[in-house]
């Protein structure tokens, strides 16, 4: 188990280097984004190229971090029953639904995508779009993606194995939501108490 963990960790630093990375490039979109507005208003000119580029860093950006986004746990989940579970019980669930829905499905996604994304490439596939971008890299990122989210999947199986077996503690610890909303009040509450105080001490100084 120590060397499939450590597969695990390997695995979660490199989707997370890269999910962190790829966040920027939403701000690179809003760039892109605002800069073609501003031409296109006051200089009553567009470009293809540049709309397709932002749809390719927001793509770059979902796909990039879709693994991370994993890891971290923070998939939107619709939670009618999850929550009154017993811990060990919201534990098998998530490992049924990685091994008999996340990675049947992702695998049959890397084996359609691969081919499709390599007759692109060998193809030189282009926009079909008047000043278009080249294709391909869009294609490519889509795989990239899927295979990244395929070992995020392996990942957060051997994780998920270990910590129902004692073996380490839940990297996810579940918290519903209305607990998540008494902690946000807690800490509201002690940010608001030490302000005050702050201004307190602060007034008795000068006098």
């Amino acid at each position: 188990m120590g060397a499939l963990l450590g597969l695990s960790r390997g695995i979660d630093r490199v989707n997370s280097a890269i999910g962190r990375s790829v966040s920027w490039l939403i701000l690179v979109a809003v760039l892109v984004s605002a800069g073609n507005a501003v031409i296109r208003k006051v200089l009553n000119t567009s470009s293809n190229a540049w709309l397709e580029l932002q749809w390719y860093l927001f793509g770059a950006a979902f796909l990039g971090a879709a693994a991370y986004t994993l890891k971290e746990n923070e998939h939107i989940r619709i939670d009618i029953i999850y929550g009154i579970w017993s811990r060990r019980r919201q534990h098998w669930i998530d490992l049924i639904g990685h091994v008999f829905f996340l990675m049947p499905f992702v695998t049959l996604m890397i084996w359609y995508l691969y081919p499709w994304a390599m007759r692109s490439y060998y193809r030189g596939e282009v926009s079909t779009n008047a000043g278009g971008l080249v294709l391909w890299p869009a294609k490519m990122l889509l795989l990239a993606g899927f295979i990244m989210l395929f070992f995020q999947g392996i990942s957060e199986i051997i994780k998920k194995i270990a910590v129902m077996r004692g073996i380490i503690e839940d990297p996810n610890p579940f918290v519903s939501a209305h607990e998540a909303a008494a902690m946000e009040g807690d800490i509201m509450v002690r940010e608001m108490a030490a302000a005050i105080e702050e201004d307190t001490q602060d007034g008795e100084t000068r006098k």
